[in-house]
C-alpha cells in the first residue's frame, strides 16, 4: 500500500452551530458541504483549509464524552501550521482563545504551543 497524503480529520462536536463558527470563522475552514442527515438527526459538514487540509464535523445526538488531555490513548491532538507564531497567538487571543505557553520542539528547534475547540479537542499551533 503506498500512502499518498491524509484525505481528512473527522471531529464528533456536541454543539454543531458553536463547532461551525469556531472551525470557520476563527480557524478559517471553509465549509465544502452540509448535510443534514435526518435517520440520524446528524448534520455532516466537510471544510477544507488552504494546502487541501479537510476536517468532517459531526454532530450526534448525546455523544459520549473522551478524555482529550494529550497523554490519553487515541488520537493525541490535531496540528496546525501557521506562518507567524505571534500573529497567531495575537488572534486567537482576539477571539477569546487563550493558548498555552509557547514551547520549543527539541527536534526541530521550532515553535509550537497547544489551545482547545469548543469541545475540549486539543489543537496544537507549529510554526513552519
Amino acid at each position: 500500500m503506498r500512502l499518498t497524503t491524509i484525505h481528512h480529520i473527522a471531529i464528533i462536536c456536541s454543539d454543531y452551530e458553536r463547532s461551525k463558527r469556531f472551525y470557520t470563522e476563527i480557524l478559517g475552514f471553509r465549509p465544502l458541504r452540509e448535510q443534514y442527515r435526518a435517520a440520524r438527526r446528524s448534520y455532516k459538514l466537510d471544510l477544507e483549509a488552504d494546502g487541501g487540509i479537510q476536517l468532517e464535523l459531526f454532530s450526534f445526538e448525546n455523544p459520549p464524552k473522551r478524555p482529550s488531555y494529550p497523554e490519553a490513548c487515541g488520537l493525541r491532538h490535531l496540528a496546525l501550521a501557521v506562518d507567524d507564531m505571534d500573529e497567531a497567538i495575537a488572534y486567537l487571543r482576539r477571539h477569546g482563545i487563550e493558548p498555552e505557553p509557547i514551547r520549543i520542539d527539541e527536534a526541530t528547534n521550532k515553535r509550537f504551543t497547544f489551545f482547545q475547540d469548543p469541545d475540549g479537542l486539543p489543537i496544537e499551533l507549529y510554526e513552519k
